[in-house]
């Protein structure tokens, strides 16, 4: 009967954590635990390194007190009792040692974490690569609430998809135009800050073909929950198709023209745009410009009434 009543009571809890898992393919409840590429798997290791050591310390430590509670309960005369007692090298070498040891161990993958995981130079990638070695170079620009991936090699860009051939590591520089963005691929890798008027770097490498999911995950303003990229990994003859692809779209992009993109707009179909050409240095360009105290205002409208802007928005079928 009670064996009975604990699983009713479970039933529910085992029903709800089953469906979390196999929603995995869907919905990308447990994407930072099914890594794709180089970055997000090293990333994964070390945060199950640092897990186990510390669930090892916290799960040791409550059996202990447990042992203590039962073992020493007053009344039940299971512990032996030494008045005179003042100390013990044994305890002194376990509550000390231990944690000399834990710390030592996470110190030790910390720094070997730090430099393989470094975005400015993430070892794990560069340490294979020569100079002759095939590279894909892109920067990202963040805007209110849209991405613009330049690639400076071909001259051209694409807004809201990031598409790069498999076997070959990326290298990001990214900034932004407004307010600090979250650029975040959880299946290749990890997050890293996107800030007005300032660079930083990032970089991927994955051996595995297939379509990502990329988000913003730092809060952005009223457009987040529509700033979201597909990562399309492609193997190189394909990659070589899709740029050809880019070159033909008709679409343009000067520096005068970039200034209308990047007015606040929220991206509710996820459009993809192709710009065929744009200006070389418009990364350096925006950068400096948002130094220099260039701002886009945001409509009071798009923040008083979202709602009805976004229906205003939508029918614009803006690009």
């Amino acid at each position: 009967m009670y064996v009975g009543k604990l699983w009713r009571r479970a039933a529910p809890w085992m029903a709800l954590l089953a469906g979390l898992w196999s929603s995995q393919a869907n919905a990308g409840i447990f994407w930072i635990f099914d890594p794709k590429g180089v970055m997000a798997d090293t990333n994964l290791k070390y945060m199950i390194i640092d897990v186990l050591v510390m669930g090892a310390i916290v799960g040791i430590t409550a059996l202990l007190v447990v042992w203590f509670m039962w073992r020493y309960h007053k009344g039940k005369n299971r512990g032996s009792y030494h008045p005179e007692w003042s100390h013990s090298n044994t305890i002194e070498v376990v509550v000390w040692g231990i944690p000399i040891i834990a710390v030592g161990f996470l110190a030790y993958f910390a720094v070997k974490g730090t430099f393989e995981l470094n975005p400015y130079n993430p070892t794990v990638i560069t340490k294979n690569l020569t100079p002759q070695s095939q590279r894909v170079d892109v920067d990202v620009i963040a805007t209110d609430w849209q991405w613009l991936f330049v690639y400076p090699q071909y001259h051209m860009a694409v807004a809201n998809e990031l598409v790069l051939p498999v076997n070959t590591p990326a290298f990001f520089r990214l900034t932004s135009t407004s307010v600090t963005s979250g650029f975040f691929i959880p299946q290749l890798v990890g997050m890293i800050d996107v800030m007005p008027g300032m660079r930083t770097k990032n970089a991927l490498y994955t051996t595995h073909v297939g379509e990502y999911q990329g988000i913003c995950s730092d809060y952005a303003g009223a457009g987040t929950s529509w700033m979201t990229f597909k990562t399309k990994i492609v193997p190189q003859s394909e990659f070589t198709q899709w740029v050809q692809q880019v070159k033909a779209s008709p679409k343009t992009m000067t520096e005068a023209s970039f200034d209308r993109y990047a007015e606040p707009y929220i991206n509710v179909h996820h459009r993809v745009v192709y710009f065929s050409k744009v200006p070389d240095g418009l990364f350096d360009h925006v950068m400096m410009e948002v130094m220099d105290g260039k701002t886009w205002p945001i409509p009071p409208m798009m923040t008083e009434n979202m709602v009805a802007y976004i229906a205003k928005q939508s029918a614009e079928h803006r690009d």
